[in-house]
């Protein structure tokens, strides 16, 4: 037992930083003992400045603290601290980010990170860096109250039985911080008020080159769909660098369900033959058969369509051939480049708004939003403050569930923005979120290299222009090599993975099934029981991965893509074209939104499109203190600039430059 140690002058500090969060600040009376590695400790510290209002919100406060008289009985170096809080003042809650013990003489830092709500009473013990396996952790009683007080807090809900779990309840921890308040209603009201746009939004389009009069260079900048939107090159780029880039694959052969011929094609092929381009890997396809049967508004139809496409003789993907629905038959032709202008414009079009029913149900909103919702809630419910693995994946769910729950409320409850412009609505968008999740494996759709292989596109070589690929394939392994690194750093022996209960009941939840109450991923290593390090290193890898990269990937191209709305049709009115016969502009017009409507597809895409958080790597909140796990941040982050680097050099020669996936661009969570 250590002794109590008294004091004549001041030589420590202590920092306290109280976080930014709602409700964080307290006017309760704070009290700290300060643990010498020796086993000494110092009397009972108050932590008050004379008259000064102290653990505000986002406030960071500095208390000097006496020092203990003589050589003998001096603390040297802080091992922990002791703090706690009565509930006196009108609001005691206190969120506290982290202490900082500072030896005023030799200058030397020792930090306690706390990321907790402080309980009346209760007092918190924090190891110096506050970094342990749970096997190993002295405080284990702590520990455990804490978790088990994060599981009441943390509770599943599947809002749907459609839908991933999510959050019961968002607790407070998970509010937007004060420099981070997003709201929605709130931003479009803004946006509206500032632009002319409204005054646009009366009476019927007069054409197609009407729509773009709805664009004000200040505010909402002509997209690029704009542009391109009539071209057959731009329609391939939509595939491989734009919002939804994980459809295509290889076509290694042509599906009777196609209804093709070589004849058909032959004046498309340019000299080629349907056999040597296969051969010659030059022949891809999408294929959107998941779409057969969804529900839609009522009025409204969503085709299920097959397209195919070739890498021409410069290296550039075209379309060759679209057919609507499945099964062919003749009110369900296959359309084709050499068809009437409109005809073709008009299947393209019907095409993309199926594509963008499967883009923002799945691709975004349910494989990226909602997929790591669970998982946010899993980490929270199984991982103590205190564990290695919850400090790395921490700064990737900052405000997820936030967004999600804002979100979502606002976007596809019934009646919302997405039952307003979609056809499936959010009936069907449900429906689809369901039938993805149901298939996704982790081990191949969220790792990117197998999901590159299964689709015959993890050659380089094969299919020219997929920058996609080419930028996340860099980010993917770097960010792979980030979490092996770290898992080594803590799990040095299978011993200490078979020991660490924590980890391994994550493991469990994450696997276990929705219906008994877990989050239902597939493909977790060993269905939730962790062995090596590369079982911990792939799951880590993904989740991060798609907190980042995959979501950057799919979400920020949406104004330019959805904003002009002849583009990439989230909506369409009528019937898709059931014959080769013309189609004139009028029936184009018809099957738009109307102009309201269209203006609020400008607003809320341009809102989504935006970023708030800072660049992957460059955290918002530091949660690694070990020195040793610090310069495997830094290595990370200096990986991420030579992957800029390398991506802007490529950008140089691409036409246009694909941007998305550019380390300073893509943030760290899914915040928007």
């Amino acid at each position: 037992m250590g002794s109590v140690i008294s004091y004549t002058k001041s030589d420590f500090k202590v920092h306290v930083f109280t976080g930014d969060k709602k409700n964080a600040g307290t006017d309760a009376n704070v009290t700290i003992i300060l643990h010498g590695e020796a086993g000494d400790f110092t009397e009972e510290i108050i932590l008050d400045r004379f008259l000064k209002n102290d653990f505000e919100r986002g406030k960071k406060n500095t208390f000097r603290v006496p020092h203990s008289k003589g050589e003998a009985s001096t603390l040297g170096k802080i091992a922990k601290i002791e703090l706690w809080r009565d509930v006196d003042g009108v609001s005691s809650d206190w969120f506290v980010d982290k202490v900082l013990v500072e030896n005023a003489v030799t200058r030397d830092i020792f930090i306690f990170p706390l990321f907790r709500w402080i309980k009346a009473g209760l007092h918190y013990m924090i190891n110096h860096l506050d970094t342990s396996l749970p096997q190993f952790d002295e405080h284990h009683k702590q520990r455990k109250m804490e978790l088990e007080d994060k599981q009441e807090t943390y509770e599943y809900e599947q809002k749907s039985p459609c839908l991933p779990m999510q959050i019961k309840k968002m607790p407070a921890t998970e509010q937007f911080s004060f420099d981070y308040l997003w709201d929605i209603v709130k931003t479009k009201a803004e946006l509206l008020a500032v632009s002319k746009c409204v005054q646009l939004t009366a009476g019927k389009w007069k054409n197609l080159a009407d729509i773009k009069n709805m664009f004000r260079k200040k505010f909402f900048h002509l997209p690029k769909g704009a542009d391109g939107w009539r071209d057959d090159f731009y329609f391939g780029r939509q595939r491989i660098a734009s919002a939804n880039n994980s459809l295509i694959k290889l076509c290694t052969a042509i599906p009777d369900k196609l209804a093709v011929t070589e004849e058909m094609l032959k004046p498309l092929l340019e000299g080629n033959t349907l056999e040597s381009l296969l051969k010659e890997k030059r022949l891809f396809i999408c294929d959107l058969e998941i779409l057969e049967g969804l529900s839609c508004k009522p009025g409204f139809t969503v085709c299920v369509p097959i397209a195919l496409f070739m890498v021409d003789n410069d290296n550039q993907l075209r379309p060759l051939a679209i057919q609507l629905f499945q099964k062919p038959s003749p009110d369900n032709p296959v359309f084709l480049p050499t068809d009437n202008l409109n005809t073709w414009t008009f299947a393209k079009m019907w095409y993309n708004n199926a594509d963008a029913s499967y883009h923002q149900s799945l691709t975004h909103l349910g494989l990226t939003h909602l997929l790591m919702e669970g998982v946010t809630v899993a980490t929270h419910r199984n991982l103590s403050q205190s564990h290695p693995v919850f400090k790395f994946l921490a700064p990737h769910f900052l405000y997820l569930i936030a967004i999600n729950t804002r979100g979502l409320d606002l976007l596809i409850a019934e009646g919302g923005w997405v039952d307003k412009v979609m056809n499936t609505g959010v009936k069907g968008m449900f429906e689809l979120i369901k039938r993805g999740i149901d298939s996704w494996h982790l081990d191949v759709d969220g790792t990117l290299p197998e999901d590159l292989k299964r689709r015959g596109l993890d050659d380089p070589s094969v299919l020219p222009g997929y920058h996609f690929r080419d930028d996340a394939i860099l980010l993917y392994h770097a960010i792979n090599k980030y979490a092996s690194k770290y898992v080594a750093l803590y799990y040095d022996t299978p011993e200490k993975i078979n020991g660490d209960w924590e980890l391994q009941n994550w493991g469990t939840e994450l696997a276990l099934s929705r219906e008994q109450g877990g989050v239902g991923l597939l493909g977790i290593p060993n269905d939730g029981t962790f062995k090596t390090n590369d079982d911990i290193s792939k799951v880590l890898t993904c989740i991060v991965y798609t907190c980042s990269v995959s979501h950057a990937s799919t979400n920020f191209p949406q104004y330019e893509e959805y904003a002009f709305t002849p583009n990439y049709p989230g909506m369409m009115r009528g019937e898709p074209p059931k014959s080769k016969d013309p189609v004139e502009e009028d029936r184009i017009l018809a099957s738009l939104p109307d102009k309201p409507t269209t203006l609020d597809i400008m607003v809320v895409t341009k809102i989504l499109s935006g970023r708030g958080t800072k660049n992957l790597g460059d955290f918002e909140v530091q949660y690694v203190f070990d020195p040793k796990a610090m310069v495997i941040v830094d290595e990370f982050r200096l990986e991420l600039r030579q992957i800029s680097k390398t991506i802007k050099e490529r950008n140089e020669s691409r036409n246009p430059p694909y941007i998305y996936l550019d380390p300073e661009i893509v943030p760290n969570s899914i915040s928007i």
